[in-house]
């Protein structure tokens, strides 16, 4: 009777403690193994060299109890960025040093030419509209592909030219007319004035055309003219017929002088320096920048002797330096059919109208006087052709280097249509670069 009661308190206190523990066990959680310790390598064996974050011999691989070796490959972490400091930003582009002490100097041959074209149609009135495709551009022969077209309006450099050797009507006509020249331009042209009687003259450099410097120095240019003589080489009214001191009062008429000696006279020959006054524009013309067209007005009867420059060698100035030759005849040379005429030159006399000549060959307009009404409207109608040209550009397949002539042919694919430029050009030095 005394065991059995104490085999069961018994029981019932195992249950009561494998409760207790399981409630325990539920309470606390378990607490993990400690790890293993593991040996390092000691450094007297590193042979590579130590790379901060990699360690030594990054090549080689781990141990084969886990620990890394003398030659185990270690990963470097991620470095942060470094700070940026504001001082350090660049706030101006680096300073390109000299040619002289980079050692190479950098050439580019320009071979690009730029032609001015005006097209007319058969009443003498301009042509819009065209395009690029409508040109064909052939330089000594060879079909030239253009490169660049441009219908824009470009700003002028006018070198204006008054004959002063003109007669009293006609000067008396240039005169009223020269205050209308401001009107056919714009503030974004320029303007240099020139005269020539014996010998060219420059009235002032380049101002703007809308300076109220152009009015006054026009107005120093005006002249009365010549006076229009009749020439006696024989008869009574040829010789010296008033004596002062035993001489001709009139040295001209001096037998020995220009004159010559003798019964027979010769008749003193007039001076127009029209070569010289077109130089003289031209080298004023060549300072101008690039992106101006380049433009000698030249208002004359077109006459010429007695300059120093040939007619040969001003041209050849004009087609290197890009500038085109406009005018107005006036006097004899504006009338009709005495004009066409005067173009061709007889020998042994002087020129009667060479100013054709220049404009033919350089691309420019001639226009004639029709009064002082026609006079001052060409200046509008010359201004408005010259600033309103298409610009065809094309790249030479000649040498720069040559410096011989290339003839330019320019066509329109369209019928009936006039086509104005420049019969050719020489390659300059500018271009060069």
């Amino acid at each position: 009777m005394k065991f059995g009661l104490t085999a069961s308190a018994l029981a019932a206190l195992l249950i009561l403690s494998g409760t207790s523990r399981a409630a325990s066990a539920q309470q606390a959680p378990a607490v993990p193994d400690a790890p293993a310790p593991q040996s390092t390598t000691p450094l007297t064996d590193v042979s590579g060299p130590i790379t901060p974050g990699l360690g030594a011999n990054a090549n080689s691989a781990p141990a084969a109890n886990g620990a890394p070796s003398s030659s185990s490959q270690m990963q470097a972490p991620a470095q942060p960025p470094a700070p940026v400091v504001k001082d350090q930003i660049q706030a101006t582009p680096p300073e390109m040093p000299p040619p002289q002490e980079l050692g190479t100097i950098l050439k580019v041959n320009v071979t690009y030419v730029e032609v001015p074209v005006t097209v007319k149609d058969s009443k003498g009135k301009l042509v819009a509209g065209l395009t690029w495709r409508d040109f064909r551009v052939f330089e000594n022969g060879v079909y030239e592909p253009l490169k660049q077209f441009f219908v824009d309006p470009f700003p002028l450099s006018v070198a204006f030219v008054i004959d002063q050797s003109l007669t009293a009507d006609v000067m008396e006509r240039v005169n009223d007319s020269l205050g209308a020249i401001q009107g056919a331009l714009t503030p974004y042209d320029e303007i240099a004035i020139f005269s020539y009687n014996n010998g060219a003259q420059e009235r002032t450099g380049f101002t703007g055309a809308q300076s109220s410097r152009v009015p006054a120095v026009l107005a120093l240019t005006k002249e009365t003219g010549r006076e229009e003589m009749i020439p006696y080489n024989s008869g009574p009214m040829a010789g010296c017929n008033v004596h002062v001191n035993g001489n001709c009062a009139d040295p001209n008429l001096q037998p020995g002088r220009s004159t010559g000696s003798g019964p027979f006279i010769t008749i003193p020959k007039e001076i127009h320096t029209l070569n010289d006054a077109i130089l003289a524009a031209a080298k004023e013309l060549s300072t101008r920048p690039k992106g101006r067209r380049r433009v000698i007005y030249v208002i004359s009867d077109g006459k010429e002797y007695g300059s120093k420059a040939t007619y040969r060698d001003v041209l050849r100035y004009l087609e290197t330096n890009n500038i085109a030759v406009w005018g107005t005849l006036v006097g004899d040379s504006a009338r009709w059919g005495e004009g066409y005429i005067s173009r061709f030159h007889l020998p042994f006399q002087m020129f009667d109208n060479v100013l054709v000549k220049y404009t033919v060959a350089t691309g420019g307009g001639l226009d004639a006087e029709r009064g002082l009404n026609g006079v001052e409207k060409s200046y509008q109608d010359i201004a408005e052709q010259a600033r309103s040209q298409y610009t065809l550009v094309y790249a030479s397949h000649e040498s720069i280097y040559d410096g011989k002539f290339r003839s330019i042919d320019v066509r329109v694919e369209r019928p009936g249509l006039e086509v104005y430029a420049k019969h050719g050009y020489y390659p300059s030095a500018e271009e060069v670069q």
